[in-house]
């Protein structure tokens, strides 16, 4: 046997069960699948979802309008569902994540003009995150907080470079626990669950900060990033799983992989959503309630917490600041390095060796480096937090119309291309977001303009 072929035969074995055969299954044991064993890139990316910069938007909605816009999580799932499936399903039938299937097909001006809001926005949200991970352990054991940030972008890329994939991304699965502390903090609140009740009921209104809260929930939970996480994770599974091929060379996978995809991004999103409504319901009861209506940020909010909730519920909130951040830096870097990556058409993914793909880690290590930047140049990052929403919500609209696009044409996604269902609400969510970027450019120009 050749060295080539012990390593593949190695590293076959080595990969674990694949989901998509609970779904085969299915129809012989009831019992299967197994939920646990089935989830992956979509709870990934909800989790992600939520990184500090999302719990600094969420608790700010709480702090300032109280119960009232509660229904504004439970409004963006199913969006949020919608796009992640339809982004998973590019990569699983295609074998090609998003940036390289626009590539493909669009002209490289268009794909460029993506791939560097995307780098741009992912970048400075890097700095942001990592900022407010310093700052809650500061918070937490004192200490210097640019060394945490230091450390902690250290942290994030030695283990995206010297893990194994599998392990690394059951690290990852893992790390998503951290976000039941914002589920406890909760708890722990003196929250007014009727008046959560009553905020289920959506109450429109045309008053500035209505709508800059709205358009700025929108912007943390329809993130762009995530639509070139879901579809690369997609095709990184298919390169462990040796079992698995793009659905255009093994339709007879298309089954189980779509049940496979669309259950996993509704769990994902989901508990992006319920994560985000457990914050703003415990900034709510405690912010609102105690006449603080407003916040700088994620950890600002922590701190805050502990006069009205006592020091447990500060330190749940911190801690979760701290888990969600070492789950949603590497998911920044790594959808910008993907992005980068496809575009230029490097070797890329987490489950090479760093020697096989140096360009693709190089560039996942370099927009980590940049988000430390930010923190020690003394940007500020609550302003740099503004631009980035403003790059995300700029870009969120064009990025998804070419991927209901590519996911809608018979030459990219041949017998898979999306159906009309997933069309219309991929098309309907396009509208909401364009609208809602409409809405921050208006508000924008008339500030400027006064």
């Amino acid at each position: 046997m050749t060295e080539g072929t012990a390593a593949e035969a190695k590293e076959a074995a080595d990969a674990p069960p694949d989901p998509e055969e609970e779904f085969a299954s299915a129809a012989v044991e009831p019992s299967r699948p197994r939920l646990l064993g089935v989830l992956g890139p979509g709870l990934i990316s909800g989790a992600s979802d939520d990184d500090p910069s999302a719990i600094g938007t969420y608790a700010q909605t709480g702090a300032a309008f109280g119960y009232t816009l509660c229904w504004l999580p439970l409004l963006c799932w199913p969006l949020m569902a919608v796009v992640q499936e339809i982004s998973g399903r590019i990569g699983r039938t295609t074998g090609r994540g998003l940036a390289g299937a626009i590539g493909r097909h669009y002209p490289r001006p268009l794909l460029w003009g993506c791939v560097l809001l995307i780098l741009f926005a992912n970048t400075v949200a890097l700095g942001a995150d990592l900022g407010a991970m310093g700052d809650a352990l500061a918070l937490l054991v004192g200490g210097p907080r640019l060394l945490y940030v230091v450390l902690f972008a250290a942290l994030c890329v030695g283990m995206q470079v010297f893990l194994r994939y599998t392990r690394y991304v059951s690290i990852l699965k893992w790390t998503t626990l951290s976000l039941l502390a914002y589920f406890a903090a909760a708890i722990l609140a003196d929250v007014e669950w009727a008046a959560v009740a009553r905020g289920l009921v959506p109450r429109l209104s045309t008053d500035e900060g209505w709508i800059t809260a709205v358009v700025a929930v929108f912007g943390v939970a329809l993130s762009p990033f995530l639509l070139f996480w879901q579809s690369a994770q997609e095709v990184e599974d298919q390169r462990v799983m040796h079992r698995r091929e793009p659905l255009l060379r093994a339709p007879e996978q298309a089954d189980p992989a779509l049940r496979r995809i669309r259950l996993d991004t509704a769990v994902g999103m989901g508990v992006a959503v319920l994560v985000g409504l457990a914050i703003m319901v415990t900034a709510a009861a405690t912010l609102h309630a105690g006449g603080t209506t407003s916040i700088g940020s994620s950890a600002q909010a922590a701190e805050a917490l502990r006069p009205a909730a006592g020091d447990f519920a500060f330190a749940l909130f911190a801690l979760g600041i701290i888990g969600t951040g070492l789950l949603a830096v590497p998911v920044l870097a790594g959808s910008a390095a993907y992005a980068i990556g496809e575009a230029q058409r490097w070797p890329v993914g987490l489950s090479r060796e760093p020697r096989e793909a140096k360009a693709f880690y190089g560039m996942l290590a370099a927009a980590t480096a940049a988000g430390v930047a930010f923190n020690l140049i003394g940007i500020d990052p609550m302003r740099a937090l503004y631009w980035s929403a403003v790059v995300n919500g700029a870009a969120a609209a064009p990025l998804l119309a070419l991927t209901v696009l590519v996911a809608s044409r018979r030459d990219a996604m041949g017998d898979f291309t999306i159906g009309p269902v997933l069309r219309a609400a991929g098309w309907a969510t396009v509208a909401l977001l364009g609208a809602s970027a409409g809405a921050m450019a208006f508000l924008a120009f008339r500030g400027w303009a006064a």
